[in-house]
């Protein structure tokens, strides 16, 4: 507790906060009889804590942006992916309690796990010191300038940015290719190739097919410019 507590830059005076954020419905269950909370009501507490911190956070930073680009920046803040980056940074997933099936399928590295036990445990510092502890935590983590250039490079669509670059030429046609997939089950890794015009332009992986064709799609567009200023 102490080790994560430094990590967190907080100090619990209810470490039972942290304990349940902790632990997994999986661990809850196979200890019953200890009548053991699992960290899922923490979960859908600190998404509320999480969205009010970073909507008045990006309602102060861009007083000119309309609510639309403002839900959608807070959208990719908060997403899955960033929680599970916040997650790893902190090595939290070596602090969870799982249950014996969660820990052998691989649970401490499950995206959905992490990024849930994250938003548990900004609840927990929330509950445990305020609002302006809970701040200063999620602000630490995800709102701070290079993170919120780093959404705003995932939020790029590349797929339509490329095709709107090879309609230009007429009868030309893009076609996405899965050329690898490996990793465990839990973490899998995909690899795309994008051809243009029957040759290939560009390579990218990702943890989705979506995401390796937007890596792809980049990497296209990244060669293309290079060949255009040649």
């Amino acid at each position: 507790m102490e080790e994560l507590e430094k990590k967190l830059n907080y100090t619990f005076r209810d470490r039972a906060l942290l304990s349940e954020a902790l632990s997994h419905s999986s661990y809850a269950n196979e200890h019953r009889s200890a009548h053991l909370r699992s960290n899922e009501r923490l979960e859908f507490l600190g998404d509320s804590v999480l969205g009010f911190v970073t909507a008045e956070f990006l309602f102060a930073q861009h007083p000119d942006l309309p609510e639309g680009d403002l839900t959608r920046i807070r959208a990719a803040l908060v997403c899955e992916q960033s929680l599970y980056e916040v997650a790893r940074k902190l090595d939290l997933g070596r602090y969870l309690k799982l249950g014996r099936g969660e820990e052998s399928g691989g649970g401490r590295q499950r995206t959905s796990i992490l990024a849930d036990a994250t938003e548990a445990v900004f609840a927990a510092v929330y509950l445990d010191g305020g609002i302006g502890a809970a701040s200063d935590l999620i602000h630490r983590c995800l709102l701070d300038a290079e993170k919120e250039e780093a959404v705003e490079e995932r939020r790029r669509d590349y797929k339509t940015a490329l095709q709107e670059l090879v309609q230009r030429t007429p009868g030309v046609s893009i076609t996405y290719e899965l050329v690898q997939e490996s990793g465990p089950d839990h973490c899998r890794v995909f690899e795309m190739e994008v051809a243009v015009g029957g040759k290939v332009a560009g390579r990218g992986q990702g943890h989705s097919k979506k995401e390796a064709e937007q890596a792809a799609a980049r990497a296209a567009l990244e060669s293309m410019s290079e060949t255009e200023n040649s």
